[in-house]
């Protein structure tokens, strides 16, 4: 695994990293922008990125925003919404080819930050706000996005857990927003939106290619408008939230299966030093197919068709997720919190240890073949103030007891059981 680490620089309100390598024949850009997850702005929040990817000042219609990308040598522009802790981010990625390797007449990486910097910081507008069409328009992709979610029993059922769980706090809100917020949403107040947006958001650029960080830092201080001042820090979330007594939901829906989904508070989180074991804990608990659940409760039980767990390493969150039978919620309860207490009393098998570290390991590996996960990984750091590069945390893993992983058991407290079944009464 390779060991070469960011360069970090600051140029306003923008933190920058650069890994400066010739391994990979493009660059790859990503500009994270995070705001506290808060619900007068999470919908409007949502909305923008949408908005601001339909053009900028200097191509405003959509068709040429495109040609420009086809101009790069069809460079890659996308991007994501999603939370972290307690922080709601816009990622914008772009991917770019190096330009020794094709004949191109400008400087594509310097193309590139100026095309993102254009989109972010100089967007299209019509009497000083964001372009109504386009708002309008993208109002509507973002409510079937919301709606994609309530039809997508398996999605649905993992998002009302957590609401449920976490209901006194940010996090029980989905990064796109709320549905009952949208119809609100005026250009006026959406432009409002962005201009705090631009103002208050944490910023990180991170380019990964073969460049240096200076380079980096003067063709942002060319593309990227207005981003006076110092950066913005985040939050850490609040961990360690004692449970009084497990909540219980049971919500009718015309379906054909049962979610049974629980959530756990770990009280371990990204930056502490006994994540690794906590990587550990769910490995064994539900991450993979050699797993307790996946063994126990789909396999041998017969009780699930799908039976898995998920790791959210900033909230210190662990959820379980099970598609089941309606008559089988009691049994499969019981047995899910069989393997909970299995898990307590540390005792894993050497196949059950040596499999979870291999398969931990592999990921870890893995993401030294992409510069986009490279710069994913190296993120968490920012967002849990704990530096750890791939290469630490695959040797922290594989350092890992059974001991270590039972301590992790023991914090770890089931606060929510949600169940998702039909309408009929029994």
């Amino acid at each position: 695994m390779s060991n070469t680490s960011f360069q970090r620089g600051q140029l306003n309100r923008i933190r920058l990293h650069v890994l400066p390598t010739k391994r990979f024949k493009t660059f790859s850009i990503s500009l994270y922008a995070g705001l506290p997850l808060h619900e007068t702005t999470v919908t409007s929040a949502a909305l923008i990125p949408f908005v601001l990817r339909r053009g900028t000042a200097s191509t405003p219609e959509t068709i040429a925003f495109r040609e420009r990308l086809d101009e790069l040598y069809g460079a890659g522009f996308g991007f994501d919404v999603y939370k972290r802790g307690d922080a709601q981010i816009v990622q914008f990625r772009m991917d770019v080819i190096n330009d020794r390797f094709v004949s191109s007449n400008q400087p594509l990486l310097a193309s590139s930050l100026k095309l993102l910097g254009e989109v972010v910081t100089d967007p299209v507008l019509e009497n000083g706000q964001l372009r109504a069409k386009y708002v309008e328009a993208e109002k509507q992709t973002l409510r079937k996005r919301l709606e994609a979610i309530i039809n997508d029993k398996i999605r649905y059922a993992s998002e009302r857990c957590l609401e449920v769980m976490c209901a006194d706090e940010p996090y029980r809100l989905h990064p796109l927003g709320r549905l009952e917020d949208i119809d609100a949403i005026t250009p006026a107040s959406v432009t409002e939106a962005y201009r705090a947006w631009l103002s208050q958001a944490a910023f990180d650029l991170y380019v990964v290619g073969d460049t240096t960080l200076d380079e980096v830092k003067s063709l942002v201080a060319e593309s990227f408008r207005g981003n006076e001042g110092k950066p913005a820090e985040y939050g850490l979330p609040l961990i360690n939230k004692p449970v009084k007594e497990t909540k219980t939901v049971v919500e009718r829906m015309e379906v054909t299966q049962g979610k049974l989904n629980m959530g756990l508070r770990i009280n371990t989180s990204y930056g502490d030093d006994n994540y690794p074991a906590a990587l550990m804990y769910n490995g064994i608990l539900g991450g993979y197919p050699h797993s307790k659940l996946f063994l126990n409760v789909r396999e041998k039980a017969s009780l699930a068709y799908y039976a898995a767990s998920r790791l959210d390493g900033h909230k210190g969150i662990c959820t379980i997720q099970s598609g089941i039978e309606f008559a089988n919620y009691e049994k499969a309860k019981t047995i899910i919190q069989e393997q909970l207490e299995q898990m307590r009393s540390g005792s894993y098998s050497e196949l059950e240890m040596n499999q979870t570290k291999a398969m931990i390991a592999n990921h870890l590996r893995e993401l030294q073949d992409s510069a986009n996960e490279m710069i994913g990984f190296d993120f968490n750091a920012v967002l849990s103030k704990r530096e750890r590069s791939a290469t630490q945390l695959l040797e922290e893993v594989q350092a890992v007891t059974a001991e270590q992983i039972a301590a992790v058991a023991r914090k770890t407290e089931l606060d929510t059981i949600y169940f998702l079944r039909d309408r009929k009464e029994g």
